[in-house]
């Protein structure tokens, strides 16, 4: 096995025409076979996802196993191609409204996952309440939404063919919501050019008005709050708490 990517908790290896991410004892048995259960899930839909081969315990650590994708990611090929930037995103936000409409009725309510990450985030009991009250008073959809949406994980195999990687966080819910998460992934990496191009792309193609995916972000800040990260607390602190609460 080659080591190809290391992140906290997980290590990336390729073997072959398979790739292994390991999980080190931070991550729960139960999160890490769900995460498995997901992408099973998604496969059963028309998008390309690379499929799930197993589940092992390797040297004493929880393994996930894939197929391998050759390949460059989005984000790669906009460092590489920046002038192709418009480009790259007209087909990442075709990509992720064709997701949109796919339907995957076992997955998890996004709504129920972000009424339990507000629950569970630091903010006070009464800007915690009105964010509950915002987030029932979304429209009830079951379209697929990643969850983690962004250039990295959409590789463009040699062929052409765009894969969608890494669904732990796949839920069904509201498309919008999916869409003010992936805006506010581009601001916490201080992409803040690309972000605005993003949710005005976004919005154009889906016919949605703008305030609306702008109601939903203190939502989102408050559930990306929970990972509890210093770096990104002043900054969602401030999207969370901007919002007009009347």
């Amino acid at each position: 096995m080659k080591l190809i990517h290391t992140s906290k908790g997980k290590k990336l290896y390729r073997d072959g025409d398979k790739l292994i991410k390991s999980f080190d004892e931070s991550y729960s048995k139960a999160g890490i076979l769900n995460e498995a259960l997901n992408q099973a899930r998604v496969e059963e839909t028309s998008l390309n996802i690379p499929k799930v081969l197993g589940v092992e315990v390797i040297e004493g650590k929880w393994s996930l196993m894939w197929e391998y994708v050759e390949g460059d990611t989005l984000e790669e090929l906009m460092q590489k191609h920046p002038e192709k930037t418009d480009e790259y995103l007209d087909f990442f936000v075709d990509l992720q409204i064709k997701m949109s409409k796919e339907n995957v009725p076992l997955l998890g309510h996004l709504r129920d996952k972000m009424h339990a990450k507000i629950s569970a985030s630091a903010f006070p009991a009464t800007v915690r309440y009105d964010l509950h009250v915002r987030l029932d008073g979304l429209p009830r959809h079951r379209k697929l939404c990643h969850g983690d949406f962004q250039p990295s994980n959409v590789i463009i195999a040699k062929d052409g063919t765009p894969y969608i990687i890494d669904w732990s966080h796949a839920t069904q819910g509201n498309g919008s919501a999916d869409a003010a998460r992936t805006y506010l992934l581009f601001k916490l990496q201080q992409k803040d050019d690309l972000a605005e191009k993003y949710l005005k792309l976004y919005c154009t193609k889906t016919d949605t008005a703008i305030q609306y995916v702008q109601r939903i972000l203190p939502i989102v800040a408050a559930s990306q709050s929970v990972k509890n990260k210093p770096e990104e607390a002043e900054f969602l602190a401030k999207w969370v708490n901007v919002c007009d609460w009347t």
